[in-house]
């Protein structure tokens, strides 16, 4: 099975347009796309203050709250509270959003696939559990809290480290904390 390795460290943060936070990417694809065309995006981002979410047409959104009291969605008119951390929530990202936050600032996880170009199953493990990559899917690991470890590979995550997956393959997960697992498909 081949694992890629993304450090924490070695993401640079990008600030919003509107001031209100940063985003750091953990991974995208295909390699090198942008914002405009990628199939799929996963990032974390340090949230500093409430306001509107940048639209994003065709494309579906799942974002989980990892720290701070929380922050409550307007999707489309209507609000959604996001306060208890580890727990996905999916919303198109081509729909009008609002954040208003619950008490400062707040880090969250998110992951964004192009419709008919990919989609994403968003799991969050806090404990052992093996990974299963079918062929032509890609399993992206996020450790949002603690520690992980992949048992055959002998890899240790620390928090905000992640690993891709992308040959078939199965993995043992072992988990001393919170770590995403975000299953990627390609569409069709």
């Amino acid at each position: 099975m081949a694992v890629r390795v993304l450090r924490a460290a070695g993401r640079p943060a990008t600030a919003w347009l509107n001031g209100g936070g940063v985003t750091r990417e953990v991974a995208g694809a295909p390699g090198g796309s942008g914002l405009a065309d990628f199939d799929w995006r996963v990032s974390l981002a340090d949230v500093g203050q409430g306001g509107p979410f940048s639209v994003f047409p065709g494309v579906d959104r799942v974002i989980t709250l990892v720290d701070g009291a929380g922050m409550a969605l307007s999707v489309a008119g209507t609000e959604h509270v996001l306060a208890q951390p580890y727990r996905p929530f999916a919303f198109p990202g081509d729909a009008e959003t609002g954040c208003r936050l619950l008490g400062g600032p707040v880090v969250d996880f998110n992951v964004m696939t192009r419709r008919g170009r990919a989609t994403a199953e968003v799991a969050v493990a806090d404990r052992e559990r093996a990974v299963e990559v079918p062929a032509g899917t890609s399993v992206l690991l996020v450790c949002l809290d603690g520690g992980a470890e992949l048992d055959a590979a002998g890899l240790r995550l620390g928090r905000f480290d992640a690993a891709l997956l992308d040959s078939p393959g199965r993995e043992l997960l072992r988990v001393d904390g919170v770590t995403a697992v975000v299953t990627l498909r390609p569409a069709g």
